[in-house]
């Protein structure tokens, strides 16, 4: 058996799940344009870069879940998933799903992005198994803090052992391991895994991809 991990945003996506929430608050009108836009486009930069801190990003994206009850971030969720989110996946990586899904592979999805915004977009792509940066809860409510590791950098590939040994799983079990993506923030898994997969990849992660030969595909 194989191990097909993806990541989320920019690979799977057309667009970036967290930053396409920004902007659907934005049109809402529940934030403030101005300031949650300059924001937004200065994070977003950043993780282009290569130089975002999680931490500073996750405490400007979590602020709304914690000024906002549950029930209405749910409604909000529900409709940015159908309006927004599901018009993201493109057919290419529907099918490089459906075959990973046909060989009998084990799926996860890998991002960066909030589990709470991702794990309904995991399923829409028939993927259970996702990984992402957890939110902290109390009474049911969001507190606006990280919950544990974010599953960013080398974070990634901390986040994936947790999940393997509860899933009482070890690398050795698997044949191949694939991991799709974009980003030369994800270049840390990348360079541990069989097979790794530039998708859809930025001028850093192209030019690693070129060096150490890997493939390199477009999903878009």
């Amino acid at each position: 058996m194989n191990l097909a991990i993806f990541d989320l945003d920019n690979t799977l996506l057309d667009g970036d799940s967290d930053y396409n929430w920004g902007l659907f608050l934005i049109k809402e009108g529940l934030v403030d344009k101005k300031t949650h836009e300059d924001s937004n486009k200065k994070f977003y930069a950043d993780y282009n870069l290569g130089k975002l801190d999680i931490y500073e990003f996750c405490e400007f994206q979590f602020q709304f879940f914690k000024n906002n009850s549950r029930q209405l971030t749910d409604e909000l969720l529900n409709r940015y998933i159908n309006e927004v989110t599901s018009t993201m996946i493109t057919k290419k990586a529907r099918q490089l799903v459906t075959k990973h899904k046909n060989n009998g592979d084990k799926l996860l999805i890998i991002t960066a992005t909030n589990s709470y915004i991702t794990k309904p977009i995991s399923k829409l792509l028939g993927i259970n198994d996702l990984i992402g940066t957890d939110l902290e809860e109390a009474n049911g409510e969001f507190t606006g803090k990280v919950k544990g590791i974010p599953s960013f950098k080398e974070g990634k590939i901390e986040r994936l052992n947790i999940w393997l040994e509860k899933e009482k799983l070890s690398s050795k079990d698997f044949e191949k391991i694939y991991f799709y993506s974009d980003s030369q923030n994800d270049l840390p898994l990348l360079r541990i895994v069989s097979n790794p997969v530039a998708a859809n990849p930025d001028e850093v992660l192209k030019e690693e991809a070129i060096k150490n030969k890997w493939p390199i595909i477009n999903l878009k």
